[in-house]
């Protein structure tokens, strides 16, 4: 960041008789920021993550075993410490009232004694009751529960914000692990049902994380929707995602054209558990294989990897992943051992481990990023001195007359190309307009089977079903094999199918397609090549000055839109879930006998009344927040650049003030 020192310092020289715009205007450049890069990282529970991020960030014992992934969607975020030299956590809890309304649905499980109880939601809220509240917690009512010191304990906790901050690393693991872990051997005081994302910060460590977040991803949401829609939403934010273990189909969709995923890297860990002996069986391994190294273990080792790459790279031909990054060089394949890279005694070199890679390439995406923010600091930089050099004295004296006719040309080209840019928008409206009712269709056609398919598969008991509509038509079973059901999700699929292979073109998340929103942005431009008048130094400066404000203001709206089209593909299934909204809380009240019957067919009637016009209503809702996007880039370039051109014409008018016969030299030194 030196260039940024270096520029500041000469602005700053020259700044003393400078009005408050153009105060303001420098000030902005201390404002340059690009939101982190964020890496998520799937992994259950024991597949070797933790190890895993110690090893990367050289940190042995800062992310404990079972800490990453132990509760399920408690969103844990790693990133740089770039204040002090601290261990800082900064834990995102539940308010009162939310903690209230999950705690009254808790104790409602509880209290269920019916038949048709959900075992999977009474064994959760009873580790969750427990686990905050202690032993027996859950056998009491939930007014004898708000008389004990412990409720009120609680309470209060929930009432601030909670932040911890060691220089110990020891005493830093031990105080956040209440909120990230849970015992099953000890009850109480473990506070992670209560918590929704933990943020912890790394001192030393910037030149790996300055503009990087890892995220764990665990491998499904939870039942309460706050927790679920935070998962949901950390998911679409990562840029990159490391897998340590198989990762399901329900993230593959989330991360796809909804997302903003650009690569892949899939992470073998454990690498150096082996059998040397039962692996040279195993692979049939010649001795001219074994006498090249004296350690038969790193032999057996690296040929084991060697084939595990290859076997992977196989496998991800035919998965959904292909599906997501651009090209083969954006799924990479590792094979860690982070444990030999702490012990040498191992044997392995520490390229060997990989562990090295790793590290490499978060140094090179830290470096991209410093590269693209240095690239923005440096453009704005350029405004300000183009806007600075415009009160210069200027030996053309035509300047001023000509300033009022070039910001008008100016003002003239801006709308020209507003229009032609609400053009190519309209263009990427229709296809999208095309694929929507393709969509609507096809959806129609198909949706009462998908409903059935789904609602009266044999895996699917009266419990399970009816949880799915208490949690408004998305659940995730529980036990060894969590699966996802996810009704809304069922029914948006052909919408999303149809629309997808054009969505990822017109919303890529990097590259050009031709057909993209952000290459109609990068077309825009009201610098035109034929603008006479550009023979003054002064004249010229505004020119420079424009269209740097001009790059700024597409940079920033290319980065924007990327969000935006989230909500654009993500409003499909939000749509459908309002839509039925109501059919799944009358369906959540049934009960009793025949109540399995009479949810099912509430569904499938419900679907069968509501396609039509719910689908269509799912289409136009993607529509409408496609033209606002429109709108909102339109705006943001006319008084963007509006605002631009009017500072630019100010600072000309200090140049008649200059041109006094006192202020400037005698025209024979001019």
């Amino acid at each position: 960041m030196e260039i940024m020192k270096k520029v500041k310092n000469t602005i700053n020289r020259v700044t003393d008789n400078f009005d408050e715009d153009m105060i303001s205007k420098i000030n902005q450049m201390e404002k340059v920021s690009r939101k982190k890069a964020t890496i998520g990282i799937f992994g259950k529970s024991g597949e070797g993550k933790s190890s895993l991020l110690n090893a990367v960030l050289g940190k042995k014992d800062l992310v404990a075993t079972g800490c990453f992934g132990a509760c399920t969607a408690v969103v844990t975020q790693l990133e740089a410490n770039l204040e002090d030299s601290n261990y800082i956590a900064e834990i995102e809890l539940f308010s009162k009232e939310e903690w209230e309304k999950e705690l009254k649905d808790l104790f409602s499980v509880l209290s269920d004694e019916s038949e048709d109880k959900n075992d999977d939601l009474f064994d959760i809220a009873v580790e969750k009751i427990t686990a905050l509240y202690g032993d027996d917690a859950d056998e009491k009512t939930l007014e004898e529960l708000k008389k004990e010191d412990k409720f009120a304990e609680i309470e209060t906790l929930l009432s601030i914000s909670k932040r911890i901050s060691k220089s110990d690393v020891f005493e830093f693991t031990n105080e956040v692990a209440s909120f990230t872990q849970h015992s099953e051997s000890s009850s109480g005081d473990w506070y992670w049902p209560i918590v929704k994302c933990v943020t912890i910060k790394i001192p030393d460590c910037h030149k790996l994380l300055e503009h990087i977040a890892f995220v764990d991803i665990p491998g499904t949401g939870d039942c309460n929707k706050i927790r679920d829609d935070k998962w949901k939403s950390k998911l679409r934010e990562c840029s990159f995602v490391w897998i340590v273990s198989d990762i399901n189909r329900h993230c593959t969709k989330e991360l796809g054209p909804g997302g903003e995923c650009k690569r892949i890297n899939f992470i073998c860990t454990k690498t150096d558990e082996i059998n040397p002996a039962a692996y040279v069986r195993s692979a049939r391994l010649t001795a001219d294989q074994l006498t090249r190294d004296k350690d038969r273990g790193k032999v057996c080792i690296l040929h084991r990897n060697e084939h595990a790459k290859m076997r992977i790279k196989e496998k991800f031909e035919n998965s959904d992943i292909k599906k997501i990054v651009s090209t083969d060089s954006d799924f990479l394949v590792f094979t860690v051992s982070s444990k030999a890279f702490f012990e040498p005694t191992l044997n392995l070199e520490p390229s060997e481990t990989e562990i090295p890679k790793l590290r490499d390439d978060l140094r090179n995406l830290n470096k991209n990023i410093t590269r693209e923010l240095t690239g923005d600091y440096v453009n704005e930089a350029k405004g300000v001195l183009s806007l600075i050099q415009i009160v210069q004295p200027d030996t053309n004296k035509e300047t001023v007359k000509m300033t009022d006719k070039v910001c008008m040309e100016m003002e003239e080209s801006l709308m020209k190309e507003l229009n032609e840019l609400d053009i190519r928008f309209d263009t990427i409206y229709s296809v999208l307009d095309q694929c929507l009712s393709r969509g609507v269709k096809k959806s129609v056609k198909s949706c009462d089977a998908s409903t059935i398919a789904m609602i009266k598969h044999n895996e699917v008991c009266y419990q399970t079903l009816r949880a799915l509509c208490k949690y408004g038509g998305c659940f995730f079973t529980q036990g060894s094999k969590k699966k996802l059901l996810d009704l809304n999700k069922a029914l948006a699929e052909n919408l999303h199918e149809c629309l997808e292979e054009d969505f990822k073109h017109i919303f890529p998340v990097n590259g050009q397609t031709g057909k993209s929103v952000q290459e109609q942005i990068d077309k825009f431009s009201i610098i035109q090549t034929d603008f006479a008048y550009f023979r003054s130094s002064t004249l010229n400066h505004i020119q420079k000055y424009i269209k740097t404000e001009e790059t700024k203001l597409k940079a920033s709206l290319n980065r924007e839109v990327i969000d935006k089209k989230k909500d654009i593909y993500l409003s499909i299934q939000t749509t459908i879930e309002n839509e039925m909204a109501s059919c799944y809380e009358q369906a959540a009240e049934m009960s009793g006998a025949g109540a399995m019957k009479k949810l099912q067919d509430l569904l499938i009637n419900t679907v069968e009344k509501k396609k039509q016009d719910m689908f269509n209503k799912a289409k136009n809702e993607a529509l409408k927040r496609f033209n606002d996007l429109k709108l909102y880039i339109k705006d943001a370039l006319e008084s963007g650049l509006k605002k631009s051109i009017k500072l630019a014409l100010s600072q000309t008018s200090k140049i008649t003030l200059m041109e006094s016969p006192g202020d400037l030299p005698p025209s024979s030194d001019r």
